[in-house]
């Protein structure tokens, strides 16, 4: 059995895969949200959503571009901090197991070379096990990643849309503390949810 050899240009594939699926779903977008060309209507409005504070294109067009900017277009910035976090924390965990799988994935090979590896105690099953183990997890914080990033757009998008809804202080909802007593011995203390319109 011929050892298999693993080139530095392995290692940049999966960035590279998914740098070019956000480059898709980007010029797909764009062409989603381009006006169409012909002949000019006099009649239709500049914006689709005349009636809305805020527009959920611009708002979802920015969220592609720079994640986090169409929540400050919308005026929620405070989502930002937890955006970026969500982001520095998967591509750290991204990194780590990369770093995991490509050990493993090394001593694997000093193995079927017969050489000494990091992992005297392990076996060719055990170190396959490990490299399919990190290799997995990596790959699932890709899609963690990318899943972080389309939340980002659509949460942009959802809140441009909701910016015309009405919230009044008429609607309350209260949580209030509720004393009951059903004889001189007996009484029940409990939690009462109040609506008011």
């Amino acid at each position: 059995m011929k050892p298999r050899v693993f080139h530095s240009k392995f290692r940049i594939k999966a960035p590279l895969i998914l740098v070019g699926l956000l480059l898709f779903c980007l010029s797909l977008s764009s062409t989603l949200f381009a006006q169409e060309t012909g002949e000019p209507e006099t009649s239709k409005p500049e914006t689709d959503y005349p009636l809305l504070p805020k527009n959920p294109k611009k708002a979802t067009i920015l969220s592609a571009i720079l994640p986090g900017a169409g929540q400050v277009y919308n005026g929620k910035s405070w989502k930002v901090p937890i955006i970026y976090g969500g982001l520095i924390t998967n591509v750290y965990f991204i990194n780590f197991n990369d770093r995991r799988y490509q050990i493993f994935k090394e001593s694997l090979a000093n193995f079927d070379n017969d050489l000494p590896n990091d992992f005297p105690s392990l076996n060719r099953d055990g170190l396959v096990r490990n490299v399919n183990y990190w290799r997995r997890n990596r790959d699932l914080c890709y899609l963690v990643l990318a899943g972080i990033y389309a939340l980002n757009i659509v949460d942009a998008n959802v809140d441009a849309h909701l910016s015309g809804f009405d919230v009044s202080d008429d609607i309350a909802l209260k949580f209030e503390p509720h004393f009951e007593s059903f004889s001189s011995n007996n009484r029940s203390v409990g939690l009462s949810v109040k609506i008011y319109f």
